[in-house]
């Protein structure tokens, strides 16, 4: 854990003590930029059921809307807010002043929230929920590099100060390691043409910029059909989730759901990938230590799908602590 912001007085313990390069790049208007549409919000609030004084993790904390939604739905509860991107929790702060310290925010990774919470002196909660994935304002700025839609840095890291970007992850691999990871995590059938010309063009030093990463896409696939889905997009999700270890910090947090859980508390997972759903379906039909409060996810509604393209792929699947045995 980074740093903590913010203290829960008596709940916690005494507090502790994907935008690398842009020529534009002043924080204070990256911060102002930093607008993202909260998906589902209704329905993970609800889902959380958030009640009395209890203590809430929202472990994705991203623009802000999901704890924002928690703290006004029960004005005595209180969220741990975890984030790994500055330029994220500097706007959310500012969002969620008015509630004061009712707020803590930590600058980490999801996939850590038991040296978290460790460290904030806290045990169990009420309700952890977490947004996967990328965010629009991390898509949208040029500087991050996780889109080809306009020409960045190879980045494609959530936080900039930690872990290696995405052409230093192309430069380490192999061409076989290289396609592992696209048809892994985009579920690309090409991946071998496209992990041979990627390479290809890094040892030709012509990959420096996120177009002259989707020009040597294109070189090994053609170009995008009319009407179809660019070339480009499988291999941009997959080397970006590669980069940001998405399904890894994934895993730790389910893995440590059933323990900093209180009995009878309730897990979140808003996912928008197939292997992210996946993975929250699988750990939750662990029925000794879970009891979902859905058969199947739950899916944004038509008004929702409407105003916000990216709830289109969303998923929500909850599910309740068991009681621990006696």
């Amino acid at each position: 854990m980074r740093s903590a912001q913010l203290a829960l007085p008596g709940v916690l313990a005494e507090p502790s003590i994907e935008w690398v390069f842009c020529e534009q790049g002043e924080e204070e208007n990256d911060v102002q930029g930093f607008a993202h549409a909260t998906v589902m919000k209704v329905e993970v609030t609800a889902s959380l059921a958030p009640d009395g004084s209890g203590v809430y993790v929202d472990a994705t904390l991203g623009g802000g809307g999901h704890t924002e939604a928690i703290c006004e739905a029960a004005p005595g509860v209180r969220v741990i807010a975890i984030d790994r991107d500055s330029v994220a929790i500097e706007a959310a702060r500012e969002r969620l002043s008015r509630f004061g310290d009712r707020v803590t925010i930590v600058h980490a990774s999801f996939g850590e929230i038991r040296r978290v919470l460790s460290d904030l002196g806290v045990t169990r909660v009420h309700g952890v929920c977490a947004d996967l994935g990328v965010s629009s304002p991390q898509l949208d700025d040029a500087g991050r590099g996780m889109s080809f839609r306009h020409e960045g840095p190879i980045d494609m890291r959530m936080d900039r100060d930690d872990g290696e970007t995405a052409l230093e992850l192309i430069a380490r691999m192999n061409d076989d390691d290289l396609a592992n990871v696209i048809f892994k995590y985009g579920d690309e059938r090409r991946s071998r043409r496209i992990a041979r010309s990627i390479k290809r063009a890094y040892g030709d030093n012509e990959l420096r910029t996120t177009l002259d990463l989707r020009r040597a896409i294109v070189r090994a696939v053609g170009p995008v059909r009319i009407g179809g889905v660019d070339p480009a997009t499988r291999t941009f999700q997959a080397i970006r989730i590669a980069v940001n270890r998405e399904l890894d910090e994934l895993d730790a947090l389910l893995a440590a759901l059933p323990e900093v859980l209180e009995d009878g508390g309730v897990a979140a997972i808003l996912s928008f990938h197939s292997l992210e759903d996946r993975a929250a379906k699988y750990a939750f039909q662990d029925r000794e230590t879970w009891a979902p409060l859905f058969k199947k996810p739950q899916l944004a509604t038509e008004d929702e799908r409407a105003l916000n393209p990216r709830s289109r792929s969303a998923k929500l699947r909850a599910a309740r602590r068991n009681a621990r045995p006696s």
